[in-house]
């Protein structure tokens, strides 16, 4: 970090800009749509200066040219949330996971255990004060950049100016590299029939006056369609997509009733389209915070009738969800799901909801016996609340092991209820009658 006061960025070519970056370091890159683009692809352009450059990334939703096999000497990827254009990387070998939750991250970067040396982000243009916004993308950027040796920023003319904890000076920049490009974006999926069933089953647990944390999918968007006769909604969520444009601009989602930071929806990073950063842009009602204060449990917590909602790959007849993994294939990352789970589970009337299809298109139950071998528990059997398939609602709080396999039974898919009920009575109701024929 730029550490004289009086300094200004230095404002250089993207291909001077990354000749800055040592071999041996740890780079840390902007998050997800807020990537620094054509940072990047100077950076890997640039690939035979490096040696052995460690790059830390969460959501790659970019082209992750530095993970390509003709790399692997010169850079290595450490993710903390796994992507498609990054799974073969890290199944192969040429890259790593590291598990921690999304509010625990940047403290890595603050305590030391993961020095940052480059950070490499994208921020908007300059106000008259010097000042430049970290746009859609606070999460970990902004502690990557206020831990690092080295800023180097892509300033893009077209990154909106959000407000919040969301600033980042001109004096804290070392290298400045001036842009003016469309945001990376992802289109919303069109909900099928089974998500469509699944969101108005979600919806009928959202009161009015509810605050909830969406994800992004062909559920959350499905869900988005079932709320348009609710009251007085509120957004603290790790992210939005373009669906929470036309809840405000009809009225559904006002923030009026919220415990915290009432009129605004708080949010750590975006991921849409142009529709969704034109609106971000110098909205007030709009605020992005850093990650380890929006999706810390204590923070969500203080948001009454909080309901998170949230998806997985399985769930076994005990409550445990796997969301990360397909057996020992790292698919993803945590994200916000554990982090709002607690939060909405400790505040007065909250809510956690596990949603999904019963099934992986038809072939293979989501509801399982045990979770596969290798799977890592995402949200384990003491926190889960409510899980929800197009068949209907399980709420798992408080009941028994033995009550939890019935209640998940009952959302599964019909075509795999025999299969699971036979577990389920092998476990449960064949040990209660070897013990009634013993007494």
């Amino acid at each position: 970090m730029n550490s004289n006061n009086n300094a200004r960025a230095k404002f250089v070519s993207a291909e001077e800009a990354v000749r800055h970056i040592p071999s041996h370091s740890r780079v840390v890159v902007g998050h997800a749509a807020g990537e620094p683009s054509v940072l990047l692809t100077a950076m890997v352009e640039n690939y035979a200066q490096y040696e052995d450059v460690e790059i830390v990334h969460m959501v790659c939703i970019g082209k992750g040219l530095y993970t390509a096999p003709e790399l692997r000497k010169h850079f290595r990827h450490n993710s903390v949330f796994v992507g498609k254009n990054t799974q073969e990387a890290i199944a192969s070998g040429r890259g790593d996971f590291t598990p921690v939750y999304f509010y625990c991250f940047p403290a890595l970067f603050s305590n030391g255990q993961m020095p940052v040396d480059v950070a490499l982000i994208q921020v908007s243009p300059p106000d008259r004060f010097g000042f430049c916004s970290y746009g859609i993308s606070n999460d970990y950027t902004q502690a990557a950049a206020q831990n690092a040796r080295i800023v180097i920023a892509e300033i893009n003319e077209q990154m909106p100016r959000t407000w919040g904890d969301n600033f980042i000076h001109l004096t804290e920049i070392d290298y400045a590299v001036k842009t003016n490009r469309p945001l990376l974006e992802v289109p919303p999926l069109l909900p099928s029939a089974i998500e469509e069933a699944i969101g108005e089953h979600c919806a009928s647990l959202i009161e009015d006056g509810a605050t909830l944390q969406l994800g992004i999918g062909g559920i959350p968007n499905a869900l988005l369609k079932f709320l348009n006769k609710k009251k007085d909604l509120g957004i603290h969520s790790e992210m939005i997509a373009d669906g929470v444009v036309d809840l405000i601009e009809d009225g559904v989602v006002t923030n009026k009733a919220k415990t915290i930071h009432p009129g605004k929806s708080i949010v750590t990073f975006l991921m849409g389209t142009k529709k969704l950063y034109d609106f971000a842009h110098n909205n007030p009602m709009i605020e992005l915070y850093p990650v380890e204060y929006v999706n810390d449990p204590y923070i969500i917590r203080q948001n009454h009738k909080m309901v998170s909602i949230n998806s997985c790959v399985q769930v076994d007849l005990m409550g445990q969800v796997a969301s990360t993994t397909i057996g020992y294939k790292q698919i993803s990352g945590v994200g916000g799901q554990v982090d709002f789970v607690r939060g909405a589970a400790m505040g007065k009337e909250g809510k956690s909801i596990i949603a999904m299809p019963s099934t992986n298109k038809g072939k293979t139950s989501k509801i399982v016996p045990i979770l596969d071998e290798g799977a890592a528990v995402t949200t384990n059997r003491y926190d889960v609340q409510y899980i929800i398939t197009e068949y209907g609602i399980a709420d798992l709080r408080g009941k028994t092991l033995n009550d939890r396999g019935k209640a998940l039974i009952e959302i599964a898919h019909p075509d795999f209820r025999d299969q699971l009920r036979e577990v389920w009575e092998r476990r449960y109701i064949y040990k209660e009658t070897n013990k009634t024929e013993g007494a």
